[in-house]
């Protein structure tokens, strides 16, 4: 229950106007910490389906920035595609949202479709939320990348919304070509592995050849680490415990990622450790 508002409207209102001025503090506090509890609840209503006190209100904000702003990714080139509702479907399939919280869901995607709707305002908020920590981040910036290839390529309006979803997150536009490329590594190396079928991004793999080369495929897990193939043993070890870091369910879950969007973390932690596993047979260690 919110009291500073009621609290600090008093102590002010003695000092300059003594009890009249009490009396008018308490009811402007009053209203001051509705207001800001309001607010809480404001994040598309997901924090009433969040049972820890200490990290509902930040998994609310989570949900709501990310699925409005996929709502505003998909509206960018004027139209939302079929292809992009199911996009947006099956991330709420991966997530497991069913019932209330998957209306919540839909109802922060529509919101996101409005021409006027304050990305950048919302995106502060997240970032705020998250206390910065770039892991997290990073995570949420990965789905909108995924969701932006629902139609097998990122168009030039998709780009500049993601570019203005990045700078207020703190990444620049090189890390959204570094993500973006990763991205596609990790479309071929799943068909490699017969494991794509399954997930949010089924289709994506006709752009991948089926003549898809075992040399094409290490150059790919070597794109996924981060690294290239003139990198020696220990700087390959060391991007691969990196970037296993970086999407370590356990560790996101204890920074505030949602148990709902971990599916999609263990994802990309598949794809590193199977990536590491093929440069580790190729290169010998």
């Amino acid at each position: 229950m919110a009291i500073w508002g009621k609290v600090l409207g008093v102590i002010f209102g003695l000092m300059f106007l003594k009890i009249p001025g009490a009396i008018l503090g308490l009811i402007v506090g009053h209203f001051f910490d509705k207001a800001y509890s309001q607010d809480f609840n404001s994040s598309g209503g997901f924090a009433r389906f969040f049972s820890d006190p200490k990290s509902m209100k930040q998994q609310a904000i989570f949900f709501h920035s990310l699925f409005s702003a996929l709502g505003h990714l998909a509206k960018s080139d004027g139209k939302v595609t079929p292809k992009e509702i199911q996009i947006a479907t099956a991330l709420m399939d991966d997530m497991q949202l069913t019932g209330d919280t998957r209306k919540e869901a839909q109802n922060a995607f529509r919101e996101g479709k409005a021409r006027d709707f304050p990305l950048v305002d919302t995106l502060n908020t997240f970032y705020q939320a998250c206390h910065g920590r770039r892991d997290i981040l990073q995570v949420f910036l990965e789905i909108l990348i995924q969701t932006a290839f629902a139609d097998g390529e990122v168009s030039q309006q998709e780009y500049r919304v993601l570019e203005k979803v990045a700078k207020p997150l703190g990444f620049r536009r090189k890390d959204v070509d570094y993500l973006i490329a990763m991205y596609e590594a990790e479309i071929r190396f799943r068909q490699r592995r017969g494991n794509g079928g399954s997930d949010q991004r089924r289709g994506q793999q006709g752009r991948a050849s089926s003549g898809y080369s075992d040399q094409q495929s290490l150059s790919d897990a070597y794109q996924i680490l981060g690294v290239s193939q003139n990198d020696d043993e220990k700087t390959i070890k060391r991007a691969y415990r990196k970037r296993m870091s970086e999407h370590h369910p356990d560790k996101l879950i204890s920074k505030g990622l949602p148990q709902q969007a971990m599916e999609i973390a263990k994802k990309k932690a598949q794809d590193i450790q199977s990536a590491y596993e093929l440069v580790k047979e190729k290169r010998g260690f």
